[in-house]
């Protein structure tokens, strides 16, 4: 979204959500380290390498330029699409990952379904008319989901909280594991509070067989002008059945990947963000070179990209990311993963990774 369009688009968000914003300061927050009660604020960890990012209104004036019209596809973004039976067919034994789009993944880990970042909705966007739209159809309709255990959220922004999927599921997940604060978010969206678990970073817990915990990210949050870091932002790890997970969330590189590296001794796979940087925010976002960077930080055996073509989020061209962390992952030798919309990745399975953008305009 460039142009007019955004500028409208942003007003409208404080005309439809500035009641909720401004809040008074939560002081159970207090206790995070994460925390800050005099701004009542959260806030990232020390980084003395973190770049600035430019002022709002450079960049917002840089949105408002014509937009490069190889930010966005031509060709069909190719869809695998599936249905409940394919899901329920996988080995109830194994760990599976699907693809659903952008951050967006469902989980089958052994016999249990798990949404991390779920969105389906057509735009990423405080109203429903204006806003980025989506490339390319889920793989799967909400309604062919399966009841789900859990729903992981990494922060609130619209393109990782999204309210028609939150509206759609409310009644079919059991638990819903979020940061900090996004707990307020789900409530206000109709979900029942005892379904709802709020975790700092490096708390954790466990549901139906499988272990997890919130990690650090260095990032920020907010859903209106007014209500920025108003809630936690992390990145989860997940462990069944003897393999272990980490999806980053949103993320600029931060000397935390190596931190969670080494206390879980490294990842069967890194769902690692790559995508939506500029060098406008150089440390909310990681360009390709740092993604790999961290993926060796934290250890992992087989680097998975998200975060990428299904929104048009930033000014690089959307194949950029692809692109480049695959020519850095060839010359490394890294283990790469660009599944397909809706392709199951089996964990611990060999498998052939297609760059399947290749020749697409």
């Amino acid at each position: 979204m460039k142009g007019p369009l955004l500028a409208a688009t942003l007003a409208l968000a404080v005309v439809a959500h500035g009641s909720a914003a401004g809040a008074g300061c939560d002081k159970d927050y207090s206790a995070s380290p994460q925390f800050s009660a005099a701004d009542c604020v959260f806030q990232n960890s020390q980084n003395p390498k973190a770049r600035p990012s430019q002022p709002p209104w450079k960049i917002w004036t840089r949105f408002l330029q014509p937009a490069d019209p190889a930010s966005m596809p031509v060709d069909p973004i190719p869809v695998r699409r599936l249905d409940r039976a394919q899901l329920d067919a996988l080995d109830p034994g194994a760990n599976h990952v699907i693809r659903l789009g952008h951050s967006s993944h469902l989980l089958k880990l052994r016999d249990g379904y798990w949404l991390i970042d779920p969105v389906f909705g057509e735009r990423v966007s405080p109203v429903s008319f204006a806003g980025p739209k989506r490339f390319h159809p889920p793989p799967i309709e909400l309604s062919e989901l399966p009841p789900i255990e859990g729903l992981f959220l990494s922060h609130d922004h619209y393109d990782h909280l999204d309210l028609p999927t939150i509206d759609a599921l409310r009644e079919r997940v059991q638990r819903y594991f979020v940061p900090l604060g996004v707990g307020q978010r789900l409530r206000d969206m109709g979900v029942a509070a005892e379904r709802i678990q709020e975790f700092d970073w490096w708390q954790g817990g466990s549901h139906a067989g499988v272990l997890f915990t919130a990690v650090p990210a260095q990032h920020f949050s907010g859903r209106t002008l007014w209500d920025r870091n108003s809630t936690l932002w992390a990145g989860w790890v997940l462990e069944s059945g003897g393999q272990r997970i980490v999806y980053t969330g949103d993320s600029g590189y931060f000397p935390g990947f190596k931190q969670i590296g080494e206390r879980f001794g490294g990842f069967d796979l890194a769902l690692m963000e790559n995508g939506a940087y500029d060098s406008y925010w150089p440390s909310v976002h990681m360009s390709p070179e740092e993604t790999v960077r961290a993926f060796m930080d934290l250890r992992g055996r087989v680097l998975y990209l998200v975060h990428n073509s299904t929104f048009n989020l930033a000014f690089h061209t959307w194949q950029d990311p692809l692109e480049r962390v695959a020519a850095l992952a060839e010359a490394q030798r890294l283990t790469l993963a660009t599944p397909l919309i809706g392709e199951v990745l089996t964990i611990g399975v060999p498998r052939s990774n297609v760059l399947w953008w290749k020749g697409l305009k």
